[in-house]
């Protein structure tokens, strides 16, 4: 009898320590948790602390209250002017209203799937009406501010409050990326082949010239040397007349020695002069005297 009661006894206690386990719960700073009856919501809970339910008849859902980053990939979006952009974009969220919550999306995966399409939605819809100088431009804050505004009317509906959305970048498709680099070469390259034409232009022109200048300061300096040679030959004819006149023995003297030296300057030269000939006139003779 007594095992009997000592059994009895153990189950007691086992099956209120089941009921104690499954009628408490703690909701963490961090959290705040929905109780529900039967898949009822019956209360929200948001203050932490230990916390007191039905045991085996609700159950708790927790979310957290913490604030949450929503980092979807990159969307194609094409603006009023008909260019495309690869957008990045972030967004800071919160779960406020959990009852709601937990009426249109549940879970937190289904509630980040869901945000990522109202974000994408509110960014196709806001970029398809400005163009892309007006996006980089000082519109770019009261841009993004419409694009906040969209998204927190829409995430209301969730039960979720968004802090803030940001584009981190807005770069244009990898094909147009591509085709402007090819075009920019092409322009480049064209104006390279213009520069260097009108370099070989220039150059042609400066030779010209230079050429040109050449030409004249040579014919200037042979007019000047033409000069220069006349007058020292006139100078030498003045001087050789002056000589002449001064002793002109001596310089009949003079230039036949002068001859002489061109005529016998050791070349195999051959003359046939007779003896007699002006030529021989002071061969063997003694230098004449001065008048």
């Amino acid at each position: 009898m007594s095992d009997k009661i000592k059994l009895v006894s153990g189950a007691v206690i086992v099956g209120l320590l089941l009921i104690l386990v499954n009628s408490v719960y703690i909701v963490r700073q961090t959290e705040q948790a929905i109780v529900l009856q039967f898949g009822n919501p019956v209360r929200v809970v948001k203050d932490a602390g230990l916390k007191f339910k039905i045991p085996f008849i609700q159950n708790v859902v927790f979310y957290d209250n913490r604030l949450l980053n929503l980092d979807p990939p990159a969307q194609e979006v094409v603006l009023n002017d008909k260019k495309r952009l690869d957008v990045d974009s972030f967004t800071r969220y919160r779960i406020v209203d959990p009852l709601r919550f937990y009426k249109t999306v549940r879970t937190e995966a289904q509630a980040r799937s869901k945000l990522e399409e109202i974000v994408n939605s509110s960014l196709r819809k806001i970029l398809g009406r400005v163009t892309l100088p007006q996006l980089l431009s000082q519109k770019r804050t009261r841009i993004m501010a419409d694009i906040s505004s969209a998204v927190k009317v829409d995430a209301e509906q969730i039960g979720v409050s968004v802090a803030d959305v940001r584009i981190r970048r807005a770069d244009l498709p990898v094909e147009v990326l591509q085709a402007i680099n090819a075009r920019m070469k092409a322009e480049r390259e064209r104006d390279a082949k213009e520069f260097r034409a009108t370099g070989q232009q220039e150059a042609q022109k400066i030779r010209a010239a230079a050429e040109k200048e050449k030409t004249v300061i040579i014919a200037e300096a042979e007019k000047k040397a033409q000069i220069i040679r006349g007058q020292g030959d006139r100078e030498a004819i003045r001087i050789w007349n002056n000589a002449a006149g001064v002793d002109p023995k001596f310089f009949a003297y003079y230039r036949s020695l002068e001859a002489y030296k061109k005529a016998l300057n050791g070349n195999d030269t051959s003359m046939v002069l007779a003896p007699e000939s002006e030529f021989f006139e002071y061969f063997g003779k003694t230098i004449p005297a001065g008048n």
